[in-house]
């Protein structure tokens, strides 16, 4: 493999050799806390949401763009924010987009309103789209060696998991002893630590023969991810025959292939979309997206379980989902060592194959299965989504040219957030339908479990009783269809990153 000693502009000092020392573990912790910064921004405000819906009193749709306005931003971005690093240098845009980032963290803190806030969370989104694939292009220039660099992503890896599950915790405890402001005052000296660490210990490097950002491709990317997204969002909420979701759907479809041929005719493209001719390229985006969206649909659809039909608190369900948590920040930190043990290809097949069992074992769940035995689950499963995410972050990140680190970061980093929206929307739409569809009544309380338990706690006596027993009853029985869907999507997934792996070996 050929590393790219000039693409760095001030970096040679960080090269001399192919071992990195101490400056570069360091710079590696700077990374870390950029990473930590999205990762927990992503899901802190998921206890925060019935608080802030109090204070602002926003609609329902308010309510709804206040969770999704950041993801969204996110998403559409990445790619954009990618190769504008890659143009104008990836030290340089980290360090402007983690500003960025605090200040639109101090407008939604403060916002006096729901527009306001959903304002500020998309600008959290720009910003935040600056910060991924920076950190995994710095990477790349950190550690040339393959084996360094491996490790440094499972670690980078491992600090993004571990961001996410510290985002609900860090959020519940905050909402004890202050405002609904405060989870997003929280990312500021996180700020202040990476902005001056940062500017001292992080190279910079660029693309040595950038060309120009193309802005009209900027704007077809966003649009066609937020677009389909959207739509996608709305299908899985409010069924797919509404005549905007076709609309939407029509406008993101369109978007995406315009880009794509935009792209093609480029002599600098924004990004190079020619990369997926790349088998290895290809897999190692489609695992990641698929292991995402099992990982999520799993926390989806048992958190739901754990509050609803079990009855915990949310912090106490919160805590349950942490084996999860733990067993993909442990696995991204061996992930690197059992790629070098078994292989890439098999590590990655088979740790699809894994998540695949787990969720397919969570099907067996009931209203009284033991706790030890879902978290022993949950710890397996948690465990090989970290060794497959690490895994198709490296795959990615070898397989493109090193100028173009920046962007190709952005693609794993896209299919890192589309996989968790998606999996939201098609395990939400399996389980909301087969939920009603086991129902023996209709009104409200088929809307949703939350909802029958609400109308049964308002009835009251056994006709109550009754009600809320086959809410839940029925919830369950649909999970076991939710978890079935999560497995086969994730052993599709191992058979099609085996057929591609298998062709470019063959190739080789």
């Amino acid at each position: 493999m050929t590393h790219s000693l000039t693409v760095s502009q001030t970096t040679s000092a960080y090269r001399h050799n192919s071992s990195a020392g101490r400056r570069e573990w360091t710079a590696l912790g700077v990374l870390v806390v950029a990473v930590l910064l999205v990762a927990l921004d992503a899901t802190v405000l998921f206890l925060a949401l019935p608080v802030i819906s109090e204070s602002l009193h926003p609609s329902a749709t308010q309510l709804l763009w206040i969770g999704d306005a950041y993801s969204f931003v996110l998403a559409g971005l990445l790619v954009s924010m990618g190769s504008l690093s890659d143009r104008i240098g990836r030290k340089r845009v980290l360090l402007t987009g983690s500003a960025a980032f605090a200040a639109a963290s101090v407008l939604a803190a403060y916002a006096p309103g729901p527009g306001w806030l959903i304002a500020a969370r998309a600008l959290l989104g720009v910003a935040g789209a600056t910060i991924m694939p920076a950190t995994l292009s710095l990477i790349r220039s950190l550690f040339p060696d393959e084996r360094e660099r491996a490790r440094a992503i499972g670690i980078w890896g491992a600090a993004a998991t571990a961001g996410a599950a510290a985002g609900p915790l860090l959020g519940g405890l905050l909402l004890e002893h202050f405002w609904w402001g405060s989870v997003f005052l929280m990312n500021v000296p996180l700020v202040a630590v990476l902005l001056l660490l940062g500017a001292r210990l992080l190279p910079e490097s660029r693309d040595p023969e950038p060309g120009a950002w193309d802005l009209p491709s900027v704007g077809l990317s966003l649009t066609g991810v937020v677009a389909t997204v959207y739509a996608v969002k709305v299908a899985a909420v409010d069924g797919p025959w509404r005549a905007d979701v076709a609309l939407t759907l029509v406008l993101g479809a369109a978007g995406l292939w315009l880009f794509v041929r935009r792209q093609l005719r480029l002599r600098v493209p924004l990004l190079d979309v020619r990369l997926f001719r790349e088998p290895r390229f290809t897999a190692a985006v489609a695992g990641a997206l698929m292991a995402l969206i099992g990982l999520a649909g799993v926390l989806f659809f048992l958190s739901q379980y754990f509050q609803l039909v079990r009855g915990w608190s949310p912090l106490r369900a919160g805590l349950a989902d942490m084996p999860a948590f733990l067993g993909s920040t442990v696995g991204g930190l061996v992930a690197a060592g059992l790629a070098r043990r078994l292989g890439a290809r098999r590590a990655l097949v088979g740790g699809l194959l894994a998540m695949g069992l787990g969720a397919g074992l969570l099907g067996l769940l009931r209203g009284d299965t033991p706790y030890l035995a879902i978290a022993a689950v949950f710890l397996a499963i948690g465990a090989v989504e970290g060794v497959v995410y690490a895994l198709s972050t490296t795959m990615v990140l070898d397989a493109a040219p090193a100028e173009k680190a920046g962007a190709a970061g952005a693609v794993s980093e896209t299919a890192y957030e589309l996989g968790t929206a998606l999996c939201f929307d098609l395990v939400a739409a399996a389980l909301t339908e087969d939920y009603r569809a086991g129902l023996p009544f209709g009104g409200r309380a088929a809307d949703s479990l939350g909802d029958a338990l609400a109308v049964a706690e308002r009835q009251g006596g056994p006709q109550g009783a009754e009600l809320a027993r086959a809410a839940k009853d029925s919830f369950v029985h649909a999970m076991h269809a939710a978890s079935l869907l999560s497995a086969g999507l994730l052993v599709a997934a191992a058979v099609i990153v085996h057929l591609l792996l298998r062709t470019r070996r063959r190739a080789a």
